[in-house]
């Protein structure tokens, strides 16, 4: 029995969603390869290489790959899939674009967003916005699987696995990328980053929530996120969105400033190490998994805070 990850990556380096998905892979047991499908993207099958724990890297090149376009990709899986009992993607926006191409073309039940390994054929994922946790079996022989990154470590390096070349799939023609616009920021990207300041619709204004919360971001070199309410209200950009329909975020420190804590915003975050909520509601939701919880006002807490800090 091996499995197969499917590696999201920048074709120079490895994305860090790809070692949590290496630890889940791991835990299904037997060999564990991944699959670096990309155009020049040799760097990353290296990196891949040096992962602990992986015992085969297939470097699948092409102009095809080029842009991660989710029929291509799907192309590419399914061309090696008869090798594999599990195939395993991150529950990131590439992954959840191809895994369920990859589910149908294979016609077996897709199971997603998994958040611990029980055996190699049963999984644990949340539902209900993270308020109840499902324990599925899956049947299939191949078992397509999208892992939700936060649920698992980051896989080690110090591994010097074979890298092997596999003809890269041609194009699908049934798609084409036509360009992309990249936010530049000085910042942590929020999946990644360490510590994470969010606000809520309590800030009132895009201008509130720059001149409240940017400094307290700064002062922790922390990334910026927003409930999915701040972000409605124009407040926020909307890759700054965390929560079930944003993004999903664990890190060592969250701080909430003004935001309730809808069961939705709960969902993304609620798996953070460390997290610390300002709000002057004493029965906001959020403070039923904070850590620490501060009941004032965020527009003079939170200056205080950074003038403290």
């Amino acid at each position: 029995m091996s499995v197969l990850v499917i590696a999201e990556h920048d074709h120079g380096s490895l994305k860090g969603a790809t070692l949590n998905t290496v630890t889940a892979a791991l835990a299904c047991g037997g060999d564990v390869h991944v699959l670096v499908a990309g155009h020049n993207a040799g760097a990353a099958a290296a990196a891949a290489a040096q992962v602990a724990g992986v015992a085969k890297v297939l470097h699948a090149d092409g102009a095809s790959l080029a842009e991660g376009l989710a029929e291509n990709v799907a192309a590419q899986v399914v061309a090696l899939a008869s090798g594999y009992s599990h195939i395993l993607f991150p529950a990131t926006a590439a992954g959840k674009n191809a895994a369920p191409r990859v589910a149908a073309l294979l016609d077996v039940a897709q199971v997603t967003d998994i958040t611990k390994v029980i055996s190699a054929d049963t999984f644990e994922r949340p539902i209900y916005a993270g308020n109840a946790i499902a324990t599925v079996q899956a049947t299939d022989s191949v078992k397509v699987i999208t892992v939700r990154t936060t649920g698992f470590d980051a896989a080690g390096t110090g591994g010097s696995a074979p890298v092997e070349a596999v003809t890269a799939a041609v194009d699908s023609g049934k798609s084409r990328f036509v360009g992309r616009e990249q936010t530049k920021s000085d910042r942590p990207e929020l999946t990644a980053a360490k510590i994470i300041v969010s606000g809520g619709r309590a800030l009132g204004s895009s201008d509130k929530f720059n001149e409240v919360l940017t400094p307290l971001a700064d002062k922790l070199g922390a990334a910026l996120g927003a409930s999915r309410a701040a972000v409605d209200a124009g407040y926020a950009p909307n890759d700054w969105q965390v929560g079930q329909t944003g993004k999903i975020v664990a890190p060592q420190l969250y701080v909430a400033a003004g935001i309730s804590g809808a069961i939705q915003h709960l969902a993304g975050m609620k798996d953070s190490k460390v997290i610390v909520a300002i709000n002057k509601d004493p029965e906001a939701p959020i403070f039923s998994v904070a850590d620490y919880g501060l009941e004032a006002d965020l527009f003079a807490a939170v200056p205080e805070l950074v003038n403290s800090l």
